[in-house]
């Protein structure tokens, strides 16, 4: 057991009453304090109060701890939310990218688009202005084929009356020189003459009949047309 002087209990007994200042710790359960009541006293409130100091660091210490615990949570929750917000950083510029190649991929399909509109517009140009050339050549195609076909008409038109003139001309000769060979051999003419007149009027009345049926035909076409 540890013995202080009187002085020294005295000084100590001071110190407290003073600056509230006290022994601490083991010291104070070797200290001998049975001889005086005061320094009793004084040990004993030491003790009651580095109990209590004892207990005050204890609950900070807890708290502290607690605190700790906390903040290791909360470092381990907040290294979590910046794994994920890494990670989602990561997807969004990922995104970003593959948006980015989207918006590439759709600014060369319009690109392409507008150009493939454009050769068909030009192509439509084209095929428009073929077919205008080929009505064009349709039209004068038609119009040569019926100019040809009108001088083919009028050539065979003419041809038919010439045959129809030379039949006419060729049989009236031959009839008159009949006629005409029967009055110089003095043989009978009565037979033969109004034969010959009425030959000669059928020929006449079915050439006019000709012609006017040619003419008729060729102006009833000319009208239509």
């Amino acid at each position: 057991m540890i013995k202080f002087s009187t002085n020294t209990k005295k000084q100590l007994i001071d110190l407290y009453k003073v600056k509230n200042i006290g022994l601490e710790g083991n010291l104070l359960k070797i200290v001998d304090s049975e001889e005086d009541s005061e320094f009793s006293q004084y040990i004993k409130t030491c003790i009651d109060k580095d109990k209590e100091s004892r207990k005050k660091r204890l609950d900070i210490t807890k708290q502290i701890q607690n605190k700790n615990t906390e903040l290791q949570n909360l470092n381990s929750e907040n290294t979590r939310i910046l794994e994920e917000l890494k990670i989602t950083l990561d997807n969004v510029e990922s995104s970003k990218k593959q948006i980015e190649f989207q918006n590439a991929e759709l600014l060369s399909w319009k690109e392409e688009n507008e150009r493939i509109q454009l050769e068909l517009q030009e192509e439509m140009k084209r095929t428009e202005s073929a077919r205008e050339e080929a009505e064009h050549a349709k039209s004068n195609a038609l119009s040569d084929l019926d100019l040809l076909q009108k001088k083919t008409q009028t050539e065979l038109m003419g041809n038919i009356v010439k045959v129809a003139l030379g039949v006419i001309m060729f049989v009236a000769v031959i009839t008159t020189a009949m006629y005409v060979f029967s009055i110089i051999m003095g043989r009978e003419v009565n037979t033969i003459g109004p034969a010959w007149s009425n030959m000669f009027g059928i020929l006449l009345t079915n050439a006019f009949s000709i012609v006017g049926t040619i003419m008729g035909v060729k102006y009833a076409n000319k009208d239509k047309d």
